[in-house]
C-alpha cells in the first residue's frame, strides 16, 4: 500500500503528528516498543506510566527518544498513587504530551506549557471537560461508553470531543469521527492487536475471534465502571464486589510488587476513604489484569477491551493498520461527498 499523505486537523498541527490517531496510555500493553511504533507510523502514542514507579518512568520516556524523534506522551491519572511523582518526572524530561486523568493538573499545565508542552485531559462529561479546561488543557480526549476500561455513560459520537475515544477501530470510524466535528481518535483495541503490542498472542487472538457483544460493562471488578473481555472470569468478578479486607489486603500487595512504598497508600486510606476505595479496590484488581494482559491468563484473568473487538479481524503491524485507516478514512469521505453533491 502507498505510503498516505499527511491528513491534518487541530491535533496533528498541535502536536505536530501526520495522523489524527492517537495509542491510549494501556497499563501494560502502551509499552515504550508500542508507543515508538505509532509515533513513527504517523501517530501519536501515549506511554502507559500506571504500573511505572518514578525512575521507570523515566527510564521509558530515555527508550522512546532513543527509537523516535516524533512526537509522543504519558498518560498519568492522578487519582492513583505513584501518578504525580510519574508526571513530575514527564514534566522534567519535557515530555512533548501529557495526557491527564481523575484529578486536578493545572500545576502539570503550567509546567508543561514553560517548555511548549502540550496537555491532553481524558474526561467522560461535559462538566470534567469545563473543569479540565479550566485548569489548562490544551485538548479533551473524551472518553465514550464503547471504549476499554473506564469509559463513561455518554456514547463518544454524540459528545463530538476534539479526541474521540471509544469504539474506533477502522477508517470508517475515523472518517465519522472526524465528520462529526473531532480532530483525532484515541485507537486503542486495534492497537493493541497489533505485531508490535505486548500483548499476548493468545489474547489478541480471543480478541481478533470475539464479537462486539462479547464484553461486559460494569463497576464491581476495580471500583471504577469498565469494559472488559467477557470470559468466565470476568463474569464470575463482575457479579459482586468483594469486601474491603479483601480489597485492602490485594491493594497492599500491588502496591508491593510495584515498588511502591506502603506510607503513599495507607495516610490515603484514612483520611480520604471514598476515593481511596476506588484506588484500593483498583489496586486489588490488578492481579488479574496483570494475569490476562501479561501472562496471557484469561481463565484467571481479566482483559480490558472495547466494544470495537468486533471490528478487528486481523493482527497486523502498526504501519499497516495506520495506513489502511487513513486511506479507507480518505475512500469512504471522498465516496460519501460525492453522493451528497
Amino acid at each position: 500500500m502507498a505510503l498516505q499523505s499527511t491528513l491534518s486537523t487541530r491535533i496533528t498541527k498541535l502536536l505536530k503528528c501526520d495522523y489524527p490517531i492517537i495509542l491510549p496510555g494501556m497499563s501494560w500493553i502502551s509499552t515504550p516498543p508500542l508507543v515508538t511504533a505509532v509515533s513513527n507510523a504517523g501517530g501519536c502514542g501515549i506511554l502507559a506510566t500506571g504500573p511505572l514507579n518514578a525512575e521507570q518512568t523515566r527510564e521509558s520516556i530515555r527508550q522512546i527518544r532513543q527509537s523516535t524523534d516524533k512526537p509522543f506522551g504519558i498518560g498519568a491519572t492522578l487519582l492513583m498513587p505513584g501518578a504525580k511523582e510519574n508526571a513530575r518526572v514527564a514534566l522534567e524530561e519535557q515530555v512533548p504530551l501529557i495526557n491527564v486523568s481523575l484529578g486536578k493538573a493545572d500545576w502539570i499545565a503550567q509546567a508543561a506549557h514553560e517548555y511548549g508542552g502540550i496537555v491532553l485531559a481524558t474526561v467522560t462529561n461535559a462538566k470534567h471537560a469545563e473543569a479540565a479546561i479550566q485548569a489548562g488543557a490544551d485538548a479533551l480526549m473524551v472518553t465514550g461508553h464503547e471504549a476499554a476500561a473506564h469509559g463513561g455513560d455518554v456514547t463518544s459520537l454524540v459528545l463530538t470531543p476534539i479526541v474521540a475515544a471509544g469504539g474506533f477501530a477502522n477508517g470508517r470510524g475515523l472518517a465519522a469521527a472526524l465528520v462529526l466535528g473531532a480532530d483525532a481518535i484515541a485507537m486503542g483495541s486495534r492497537l493493541a492487536v497489533s505485531l508490535e503490542s505486548p500483548l499476548p498472542m493468545n489474547v489478541k487472538e480471543y480478541i481478533r475471534q470475539s464479537s462486539e457483544a462479547d464484553t461486559i460493562y460494569g463497576s464491581n471488578f476495580d471500583g471504577i465502571p469498565a469494559r472488559v473481555l467477557k470470559t468466565a472470569a470476568s463474569q464470575q468478578l463482575m457479579k459482586k464486589r468483594p469486601n474491603m479486607p479483601t480489597i485492602f489486603y490485594r491493594a497492599l500487595q500491588a502496591a508491593q510488587s510495584m515498588g511502591m512504598p506502603l506510607w503513599k497508600v495507607l495516610p490515603g486510606l484514612l483520611t480520604q476513604f471514598d476515593k481511596m476505595f476506588v484506588v484500593s479496590q483498583f489496586g486489588a484488581a490488578t492481579k488479574s489484569i496483570m494475569a490476562a494482559t501479561v501472562d496471557g491468563d484469561l481463565e484467571e484473568g481479566v482483559q480490558f477491551v472495547g466494544q470495537s473487538q468486533g471490528m478487528i479481524k486481523d493482527i497486523a503491524s502498526v504501519e499497516d493498520i495506520m495506513q489502511r485507516i487513513v486511506a479507507d478514512a480518505r475512500s469512504i469521505t471522498l465516496e460519501k461527498a460525492q453522493k451528497i453533491a
